[in-house]
């Protein structure tokens, strides 16, 4: 059975950095796209970056780019988020998500994800 297991919050200050991961285990799943998505409370859950993982190509939002990297070991089918100059707006339960394939239309969607981690809390204070 597949996991994603995430590790990495925590609490950070306004302009430190963080760094999420995300193992993929279990089975023999090779992730046609991953992603990091992120819930505040009281809002939706966003896509923050995503990853093709053949490709290495990226997506972020308008909102972490030049801040965030996703990237990714390919060895260890593991998956990171790099999170630097953190903002008190960045705190949330963040979600990496996991697709056996996905429409490159569809990658910042929840839709194609059929596996998702636990969730891991970041929070940013000022």
């Amino acid at each position: 059975q597949v996991h994603l297991v995430e590790s990495g919050g925590g609490v950070a200050q306004a302009g430190g950095s963080l760094r999420l991961s995300c193992e993929v285990s279990g089975g023999t799943l090779v992730p046609y796209v991953t992603a990091w998505f992120r819930q505040a409370p009281g809002e939706e859950r966003e896509s923050v970056a995503t990853l093709n993982w053949n490709s290495g190509g990226t997506t972020y939002t308008d909102s972490v780019k030049g801040r965030f990297t996703i990237s990714r070991d390919t060895g260890s089918n593991t998956v990171y988020l790099q999170m630097n100059s953190l903002k008190p707006e960045d705190t949330a339960v963040y979600y990496c998500a996991a697709a056996t394939y996905a429409n490159p239309r569809t990658y910042s969607s929840e839709r194609p994800y059929n596996y998702w981690g636990q969730g891991t809390q970041v929070t940013v204070s000022s």
